[in-house]
């Protein structure tokens, strides 16, 4: 810690992946490591060709900082791994035909010795060809000791069973379909709910709850074991992240879509919590734990002002600011105002406006309004930096739409956008651009909308919709024709989010919103940009594509830009998304800025 608080700390490189890529002639992508508790030597690296979700899979020592010769190899695939000791994992991947869900994930778990070849692995668990997909996991607690092996089962996008690895074979727990669990603090079992739940005999939990059980109590009996509340959401909250020290646990808790960081103990049968006294009206997020003490580490971020680490020790009760990012642009002339639109069912929905200070409100600033709205993601406030610089500084207006289907009002906002509702989100996004207008801060000629993934088909279905609102619309990696979405990429895992296109009842709430079925002659859209990556293996570019040639085909002017790596983030490295960046703000700034 010591040099990582002087000024100019200095680092040591333990994995080169860009020498590597050039070393092997690949587009290499790390995609995240899993290191063997709790010495963390030895690690399992994911690196992706392209940016594909798809990954192959390497130990690597970062002791001697090379791969481990004859080590742990998983050759590309969409695949899950957990450690269970040195020279044995869990995995879940393609171990050939039939080993697949139809929306390509594994649903087969095996045991994995080290030297041992694939075909040799030891089936541990199977679930069905019509799950999402399936996952193994290890329960440990800070010291590395193994208190459960198991497998997480996804029946659905948002519904999960449980299962823990016995003698005598999987064990069922005891759980709602919409929880998850955690992990291990202080001797207790933390879980989380999305749904309301009465435990057999036990008191009620609220959907979007923490609760807790104590660990030698469930692992003697996980069906009868009682469980207390941690956490419960008032109206205006929400659970964000959370993470374990030695001997506390730490919550970060969104209200009113701003992030607060709180300490939880257990003590005399009951949780309590003290607040840390972090920067308000930010977005507080937790970066990393210690199991060997009780400090933690947080990021502070916010609109208009750069990334802040944080560092917190309960003991000493010290907060110290550690390190700051450098300003990416002048925010000096800008302000960042919580407002709310009115949607059509009258909730409230709220959004972020960083606007100049000397705004005239009389509807000329050209302004870009980016949503997501969906899967339970929240949008939180974060330093804009590249978008400040080519977009704020010019004098213009950036928007941050809080819709339902996100998470940011916990489950609840997201279940009320959600299948046979979904259309609640577009109604939400164009109730922002309709107070946007009526507040004169823009007009429909200086209004652009942006979003990527599922923010792609809310802009598709924003401009098919209500066009006349809009003069630009930047469309990434997007979700278009919604009535065949089921058959690209990973479109199966998303059901439970927009229901399936093959049963008649869903298939026409689905088909009153998709955009590809939506574009029609005689209407004039405003000319989107569409962005997507060859090697996109979530969402598939077919949608892109398909909603080009649709906008070709009714002699609609477009722009098209289709990059061959980056997967669904449709860049793969600095360049590229250097390349994207200058081709959103360019076009943004000739639709929305020009005379």
């Amino acid at each position: 810690m010591r040099l990582y608080r002087s000024k100019d700390p200095q680092w040591e490189t333990i994995l080169d992946v860009d020498a590597l890529a050039v070393a092997e002639n690949r587009n290499w992508i790390f995609q995240g490591s899993s290191c063997l508790p709790p010495e963390e030597r030895l690690c399992l690296i994911s690196l992706s060709d392209g940016g594909k979700d798809a990954a192959s899979i390497r130990e690597f020592d970062c002791d001697a900082k090379t791969f481990v010769a004859d080590g742990f190899y998983l050759p590309e695939g969409k695949q899950l791994v957990s450690w269970v000791d040195r020279d044995t994992l869990l995995v879940a991947r393609d171990w050939g035909e039939g080993t697949l869900t139809q929306a390509g994930y594994p649903f087969v778990v095996k045991e994995l010795k080290r030297a041992q070849p694939l075909s040799e692995a030891r089936e541990i668990f199977r679930g069905e060809p019509t799950d999402v997909s399936m996952s193994p996991f290890v329960l440990r607690d800070s010291e590395g000791n193994i208190h459960e092996t198991g497998a997480i089962r996804a029946i659905s996008s948002f519904e999960s069973e449980y299962v823990v690895f016995r003698p005598n074979g999987p064990v069922k727990l005891n759980l709602p379909k919409k929880a998850a669990m955690i992990g291990l603090v202080g001797g207790h079992l933390l879980v989380r709910l999305d749904e309301d739940w009465r435990p057999p005999g036990d008191i009620s939990f609220a959907a979007g709850s923490l609760i807790s059980y104590d660990l030698a109590e469930w692992k003697q009996d996980p069906m009868r074991a009682k469980a207390s509340l941690v956490f419960q959401p008032g109206p205006r909250q929400a659970l964000s992240g959370l993470g374990a020290t030695k001997n506390l646990l730490i919550l970060t808790i969104l209200e009113n879509v701003q992030s607060r960081a709180f300490a939880y103990k257990y003590d005399h049968g009951a949780w309590s919590a003290t607040p840390i006294p972090l920067p308000e009206h930010a977005n507080v997020s937790l970066l990393a734990t210690s199991d060997e003490t009780d400090r933690a580490m947080f990021a502070v971020s916010s609109y208009l002002r750069p990334t802040s680490v944080w560092y917190f020790d309960v003991e000493s009760k010290s907060l110290e600011e550690l390190k700051t990012t450098p300003a990416a642009f002048d925010a000096s002339n800008h302000i960042v105002e919580q407002l709310e639109a009115t949607s059509r069912d009258g909730t409230s929905i709220p959004y972020f406006l960083v606007r100049p200070k000397n705004a005239r409100f009389d509807g000329t600033i050209p302004t870009l309004l980016y949503g997501y709205g969906g899967f339970q993601a929240s949008l939180l406030p974060s330093y804009l930096g590249p978008v400040g610089r080519l977009w704020l500084e010019q004098g213009n207006a950036y928007v941050v739409a809080n819709l339902r289907g996100g998470g940011e009002f916990g489950p609840q906002w997201h279940q009320a956008a959600q299948t046979a509702t979904k259309q609640t989100t577009w109604d939400d996004f164009i109730a922002v651009a309709e107070d946007l207008i009526r507040r004169k801060i823009t007009s429909p000629s200086r209004l652009g909308i942006i979003g990527g993934s599922q923010g792609g088909l809310l802009v598709g279905a924003a401009i098919t919709q209500r066009p006349e609102l809009f003069n630009a619309a930047i469309i990434k990696v997007p979700l278009f024709d919604m009535l065949r979405y089921t058959k690209l990429g990973a479109g199966a895992s998303w059901i439970g989010e927009y229901g399936d296109p093959a049963i008649a009842e869903q298939r026409a709430w689905i088909e009153g919103y998709s955009p590809y079925q939506k574009l029609m002659a005689g209407k004039t859209y405003p000319a989107p940009l569409i962005l997507t990556s060859t090697k996109d293996d979530r969402v598939h570019p077919a949608h892109g594509r398909k909603a080009a040639a649709k906008l070709a085909a009714l002699g609609q002017p477009y722009f098209y830009y289709e990059n061959i790596d980056g997967g669904h983030s449709a860049a793969a490295n600095l360049r590229e998304y250097a390349r994207q960046l200058a081709l959103e703000y360019t076009y943004a700034s000739r639709r929305l800025c020009s005379e």
